[in-house]
């Protein structure tokens, strides 16, 4: 069995859409940086498509008429960072309104919700999105939004986003956020399965060096986007258009990265499925995982960042591992060229309640990886050095 076939066409929008250089009067096959604040009217009011940095820039237009490209979107937007662009999606929202939360999701977006949305009067109840029952559970008569991870951070859970969405949308007008940052529109393109927004930080492989904090949405729903457009200038949750830059060159180079992050990360997680010192690897692509038959249906591809529980699992053990890597770096964030590890309970999500942390499986024996670009033997070598180390510990 494999994954969904991907259809053609996907490295040339990434690399056309939006780049036509016949609407700069320099012709410049790159788009310029438009770093101008402001832009000059030709009368009171009346400007050519510009005004303010902030309300529209034309380096930042390049990128969000590219990102809604891959995503076979109508509409694309960009924010300061991922959670800027979660944010966005919140203060579409009233004091009173509910929200369902998969249970598994970023730390950074559970502290937004349960420590900033809550003290404005916005509820959430959190539910394992892999089980319908319980979201269809969840329901109650102000729920506005539906918000999910495929697949969920550090978990890797897969929820089935077409049934989730059809059975949001049947019930009323609830709108059904995807957070696709694992996937990007590479792997994964939840509007072409019934999702109303897709939000994505594009810090992660969409911008894939390492060097950008920037986050993104798509959608095909004007009345969505006018909405999320009018608080993108109203909140002023907006990225540099140096950043805008330097995502959108980092686009044409997307298809052939998610490749390589696919075929190394697969390898290092087969290894460590085989190793006596791990218990469990959690990658959608293996048969293993409980989720497979429903990855293979709705995605394209995996990347490169899953997990996997280190055997014994105490934090000794778990430190021992993670100091003795060379090649992969301990440090937080995901999707860069370089390869990443890191321990989910005392790093990315120690904001999470130490209690749901628990009932997660969110332990000190659960490891994060990123695999990155590098030759994936090496990374093998590198992992297996430091198992053993980690036994010994």
């Amino acid at each position: 069995m494999s994954f969904k076939s991907q259809p053609k066409g996907f490295a040339t929008k990434s690399i056309h859409a939006g780049q036509d250089p016949e609407q700069w009067k320099s012709a410049a096959v790159i788009p310029p940086i438009s770093l101008s604040t402001t832009f000059k009217q030709d009368a009171p009011g009346e400007h050519r498509g510009f005004e303010y940095s902030r309300s529209g820039n034309p380096t930042r237009n390049v990128l969000e008429q590219c990102l809604a490209a891959l995503d076979n979107a109508k509409y694309g937007l960009t924010f300061s960072s991922g959670l800027g662009a979660t944010t966005a999606v919140l203060t579409m929202l009233s004091s009173g309104d509910h929200i369902i939360m998969g249970d598994d999701v970023y730390g950074g977006t559970n502290r937004l919700i349960r420590q900033v949305a809550a003290r404005l009067g916005i509820s959430a109840t959190f539910v394992d999105p892999t089980k319908l029952e319980n979201i269809k559970a969840a329901f109650k008569p102000e729920t506005k939004l539906v918000w999910i991870e495929s697949p969920t951070n550090p978990l890797l859970k897969v929820a089935d986003i077409a049934a989730i969405s059809k059975l949001c949308h049947d019930h009323g007008k609830i709108i059904v956020a995807v957070d696709n940052t694992f996937l990007t529109s590479y792997f994964q393109r939840p509007l072409e399965l019934g999702a109303d927004l897709v939000c994505y930080s594009l810090t992660k492989y969409m911008n894939g060096h390492t060097d950008v904090v920037m986050g993104g949405i798509t959608m095909n729903c004007e009345d969505l986007y006018n909405r999320l457009k009018f608080l993108q200038n109203a909140v002023g949750i907006v990225p540099s258009p140096f950043d805008c830059y330097q995502v959108n060159r980092s686009l044409k180079t997307l298809a052939l990265r998610m490749e390589q992050h696919q075929k190394n990360a697969i390898q290092v997680a087969k290894f460590l499925e085989s190793h006596d010192f791990v218990e469990k690897v959690l990658h959608p692509g293996l048969p293993s995982h409980p989720q497979h038959k429903l990855a293979l249906k709705q995605t394209y591809g995996y990347s490169g960042v899953f997990s996997f529980y280190i055997k014994g699992g105490t934090l000794k053990q778990s430190s021992a591992f993670l100091k003795a890597l060379q090649l992969f770096t301990l440090a937080e964030s995901l999707g860069g060229y370089e390869s990443l590890a890191e321990l989910p309970s005392v790093m990315t999500h120690a904001s999470v309640p130490a209690e749901d942390r628990k009932t997660l499986g969110i332990t000190d024996g659960l490891i994060r990886l990123s695999v990155g670009l590098e030759d994936a033997e090496d990374l093998i070598n590198d992992i297996s050095r430091a198992l053993d180390i980690a036994a010994k510990a």
